[in-house]
């Protein structure tokens, strides 16, 4: 280390890159090309992302981790699990032994805890504090400090992704981009080993979990399959030592003890990465557990990683033997049954050449650097991917998907839709996520309605509606009506966002229940179809009966009264049939009246006009 650093005045401020973890979190930037992670005064790296809330203000970081035990209610520890999540959902009460307002006192399904007996606070507020703690450090050591990356798990949803960046703003950062974990790690992985290659990212943090698969080649850095849990990491592992401690010593519910024990728990799990067996004093009683013993309580754990591995190799088309890495990231991937698992499902030795903790804040630093210009590289570019398919509700209650999962960011898509019933004067327009082919199987993301429309026959107006995901990962919608030009913008941003399991079962019941829901949306679309079809048919020949033929009508009405009763039945191809017979009997009749509204335009009129009128 130089004895003396010259300080510039003049220099422009530094972008830093920050990793916000649900156990630790970093600050970093480049200097001289090469990244490195920002210490306290006290030589630490990692920050705990602890806040604690007492008389005298708030503490984050070791001092705050001190005091959870003694005041488990007013610190908040693993704050990121809770981030997008709702206020309502069953799992938030489970994750801590926090008092929460109440729905009615906090106006909105957000999270709010209850401080210091009165005081409410968010988890974007809290992911702030640890933000700007990062931010000072960053400052004290670079004096001053340009745009951040902040870097986020790619399973986050659009309410987790926008919670993030809220909190950064909040703690008085200038977003740059919001970076997903695992490729930010690849960015630092590829860069300071130089290899090209397909690889895969395993990255177990404290409280989420992502895998993904990436091309890296000659600078270039493309995604092709992502997933994970945004609810699964190494608190989990310390809940089931904690389990079984308590299966030792007896049930506790007290606050300030279940704090102590998980405390203890994550200190065995550490401890038995170096050893054996471990024995500790917990409430002054010994208790003893082994590394098989913990290894069998994380089974589960680990097994579920496994199923979402399975199915991103799937997506990107490969497998795990044929990938030519796999990047360890994330400190709970220091266990030993986690580096063996790994390496029985990919078949081949796991790598952690970098440090899994600093990776992914080394990753963001030289992404940082990038977009702010200063990077002395310009051959380097990062392309990621959407989690979930994003999509709309049309008739039916069936899901139209515009930007399937695992296309590339930033992306745009259109898609065009027209009115259903006549004289309709607004479109209802509802944005979905998920795998699924019907609504009700989907996760909601906004409503908004377009209004204004004049009064048009059925099939006239025509409403085009871009999707827009930008390259941190967040959805804007804009529907316009092409014939009045009418428009709305709208910027998704959920109050909350998915459970803990809603996203990996959104995947793994598409998968269950593909063929049947393919049926069901054939039969939404029939129906539709169907109704359009009985309803112009019965308004025709009520326009023009004077233009059917003997025996006509008859047939017609016996071919409707057919796809009447087929539509309230649950065959798509008896519908499709019984459709087809309309057209075929009403044919002529079509014909017919086609014929007569060309006549009675035309009538009266030169044919050099007509003529001059259709070239054009």
């Amino acid at each position: 280390m130089p004895l003396l650093e010259i300080f510039d005045p003049k220099a422009p401020p530094r972008p830093i890159g920050i990793d916000l973890g649900t156990t630790h979190s970093l600050v970093a930037y480049v200097r001289g090309g090469h990244p490195r992670v920002i210490a306290d005064c006290d030589g630490e790296l990692l920050l705990p992302s602890v806040v604690a809330y007492g008389p005298a203000g708030v503490l984050v970081g070791t001092k705050a981790k001190l005091q959870a035990c003694d005041s488990p209610r007013d610190t908040i520890v693993s704050v990121k699990r809770y981030m997008g999540r709702g206020a309502d959902d069953p799992e938030t009460r489970r994750l801590g032994p926090y008092d929460f307002a109440a729905r009615g006192e906090a106006q909105s399904n957000v999270v709010r805890f209850q401080v210091q007996g009165t005081t409410l606070v968010t988890p974007v507020e809290v992911s702030a504090e640890i933000l700007r703690t990062l931010k000072r450090r960053a400052e004290d050591e670079l004096r001053s400090v340009g745009g951040a990356v902040v870097t986020v798990p790619a399973y986050f949803d659009d309410a987790q992704r926008q919670a993030t960046k809220d909190a950064a703003r909040l703690a008085g950062l200038d977003v740059l981009r919001l970076l997903n974990e695992p490729t930010a790690a690849a960015l630092a992985y590829g860069l300071e080993k130089r290899q090209n290659g397909t690889f895969a990212v395993y990255d177990l943090g404290g409280g989420t979990f992502d895998i993904t698969v990436l091309v890296l080649d000659q600078g270039v850095f493309q995604v092709k399959a992502t997933g994970g849990d945004s609810a699964l990491g190494g608190d989990d592992m310390d809940r089931a030592i904690a389990q079984e401690i308590f299966e030792q010593l007896g049930p506790h519910t007290e606050p300030a003890l279940v704090r102590r024990i998980l405390d203890d728990a994550r200190g065995i799990k550490h401890a038995l990465t170096e050893s054996e067996e471990v024995e500790r004093e917990v409430l002054g009683r010994a208790v003893r557990i082994t590394r098989p013993r913990f290894e069998a309580l994380v089974a589960p754990l680990l097994g579920r990683t496994g199923a979402v591995c399975r199915r991103v190799l799937r997506d990107a088309g490969v497998r795990g033997a044929d990938l030519d890495g796999v990047i360890l990231v994330g400190g709970a991937t220091r266990v030993p049954c986690v580096r063996a698992y790994v390496r029985e499902l990919f078949e081949q030795e796991p790598r952690s050449d970098v440090d899994p903790d600093q990776v992914v804040a080394l990753g963001a630093a030289i992404q940082a650097d990038l977009l702010a210009g200063q990077g002395v590289r310009d051959d380097v570019l990062l392309l990621d991917v959407i989690p979930l398919s994003l999509g709309l509700e049309v008739g039916g209650g069936v899901v139209d998907k515009i930007l399937p999962r695992n296309t590339t960011i930033p992306a745009a898509a259109r898609a065009q839709y027209t009115t259903q019933e006549d004289r309709q004067t607004g479109f209802e327009i509802h944005v979905v996520q998920g795998e699924r082919e019907m609504v009700r199987d989907a996760r909601s993301l906004a409503r908004f309605t377009l209004k204004g429309i004049p009064p048009m026959p059925a099939g006239l107006a025509k409403l085009e509606v871009t999707f827009r995901v930008d390259a941190d990962g967040l959805l804007s919608v804009e529907a316009r009506e092409q014939t009045t030009g009418i428009a709305q913008l709208v910027q998704v941003k959920p109050s909350y966002g998915l459970d803990d399991a809603t996203v990996e079962k959104m995947l793994l019941e598409a998968l269950d229940h593909g063929e049947e829901d393919l049926v069901e949306r054939q039969l939404a679309q029939n129906r539709i179809e169907a109704h359009r079809i009985l309803a112009s048919t019965a308004k025709a020949l009520e326009a023009d009966r004077a233009l059917l033929h003997a025996g006509e009508e008859l047939c017609i009405a016996n071919a409707m009264e057919a796809l009447t009763k087929a539509s309230k039945g649950n065959e798509p191809a008896l519908m499709h049939a019984r459709m087809d017979a309309l057209d075929l009997v009403s044919k002529a009749f079509a014909e017919r009246r086609m014929n007569r509204a060309i006549a009675l335009a035309i009538e009266g009129r030169r044919v050099d006009e007509v003529a001059s009128e259709v070239s054009s």
